[in-house]
């Protein structure tokens, strides 16, 4: 399970939503063996004054948060946030200047999905990739 949170200014994420959705969930299904039907996103617009950047960012600046089970190792995460920023610039074409990744992990009792615990669900994917 991921869900991702994708903050940026109005105009870059009506610009870019599809692109940013597809490029981003490609890097989740090539890196962690996402299903491909598993899709969680929010794009959060925000204005020029409720989004503060250093003055060496674009007007394209994003910020990407990724909240997902604990399990995958260094070389899963690592794979998965170059492909992020590989997917964005060839599909979008900003800068990885523009962009910040940051994953959260949690381990999967502390989600709550269908009704159940996750940890005591059975999923059709691997977590440990």
């Amino acid at each position: 399970m991921s869900h991702i949170k994708i903050y940026a200014l109005q105009p870059t994420i009506e610009q870019f939503r599809p692109q940013l959705s597809h490029a981003i969930h490609q890097a989740l299904v090539e890196n962690l063996n996402y299903p491909m039907e598993k899709k969680f996103q929010r794009f959060i617009a925000l204005t020029m004054e409720d989004f503060l950047y250093p003055n060496d960012r674009s007007q394209y600046y994003l910020i990407i948060e990724i909240s997902m089970f604990e399990g995958r190792s260094i070389e899963a995460k690592k794979g998965l946030i170059q492909s992020i920023f590989t997917n964005i610039e060839q599909q979008c074409g900003i800068s990885p200047q523009d962009i910040e990744i940051t994953i959260f992990e949690t381990p999967k009792c502390n989600w709550g999905i269908r009704g159940q615990n996750a940890d005591e669900l059975q999923l059709n994917y691997q977590v440990n990739v």
